[in-house]
């Protein structure tokens, strides 16, 4: 089961790098954050015509998640349950793979923060807090894989120059704490798990040039610890970065393998 994140930083823009991504790599399901778009514009029909399925909780120019799949999911669910939020950063469903097994797949675009004095930080360590309380509630019934933009670099080895970062966004402590938080529930970070000494990122600032690798590792797959056994690769693809017009992260893709 091959799993993808990827943030598109607009769907209407990146739409045909989408579907030649999922041409090349195949992958069972690939989540999208960023789509910018309301549900009403979302092009289920170009996925139907691939035979995939596809889920959207959008809204207009900001934010937006979705889940492309190629099995029909169940239990879709839009907006963590209990949380009154107007931005639309999270989607739900399960999916069944070969043998049966049921897994839920998340796909989240945690708020970037803006910076450590702001509303928008508190906004996000709220959002932050209401996901752990969400997730403390389910996972106890079904494996759960979250993917998604984090906008958290959870240590050093994720950020090209952590010192320069001191006193920022995605890299302070009260952010690094829920991230550390998510794995004490019972998650693997399973780039980490495959890479644990890898300096790679999955984000770049457009304003600098892509060639000096000044990024830094805030997409994420987490897997529910019972998935361990069946990870076999953990990666980020980099090659979308080279396209025309290109968004500013990359997919990072994680496989199972459930028939060793």
């Amino acid at each position: 089961m091959k799993i993808a994140s990827w943030n598109v930083n607009s769907l209407k823009v990146r739409l045909p790098h989408v579907l030649d991504w999922i041409n090349l790599n195949q992958p069972d399901v690939l989540c999208l954050q960023e789509t910018k778009q309301n549900n009403d514009n979302f092009p289920h029909d170009v996925f139907d015509q691939k035979g995939l399925f596809s889920y959207h909780n959008g809204q207009n120019t900001y934010n937006g998640v979705a889940i492309i799949s190629n099995k029909e999911l169940i239990n879709v669910q839009l907006d963590i349950p209990n949380f009154n939020d107007e931005q639309k950063r999270f989607i739900s469903g399960i999916y069944t793979n070969d043998d049966g097994d049921k897994h839920r797949v998340i796909s989240a675009y945690i708020p970037n923060g803006q910076a450590l004095t702001s509303d928008k930080f508190e906004y996000k360590i709220n959002w932050l807090k209401s996901f752990l309380n969400y997730l403390q509630k389910k996972n106890d019934e079904i494996e759960n894989i979250i993917t998604g933009d984090f906008n958290i670099a959870p240590s050093e080895l994720d950020c090209y120059d952590s010192k320069s970062w001191d006193g920022k966004i995605l890299v302070s402590p009260q952010e690094r704490a829920y991230f550390n938080k998510l794995l004490k529930l019972g998650f693997i970070d399973t780039f980490r798990e495959i890479n644990p000494n890898a300096n790679e990122f999955s984000w770049w600032d457009y304003r600098i040039p892509f060639q000096r690798n000044l990024g830094m590792r805030i997409d994420h797959i987490l897997l529910s610890k019972n998935l361990l056994p069946f990870l076999e690769k953990a990666y980020i693809d980099k090659t979308t970065r080279t396209f025309e017009r290109p968004s500013d992260h990359v997919p990072v893709v994680t496989e199972l393998n459930f028939n060793p």
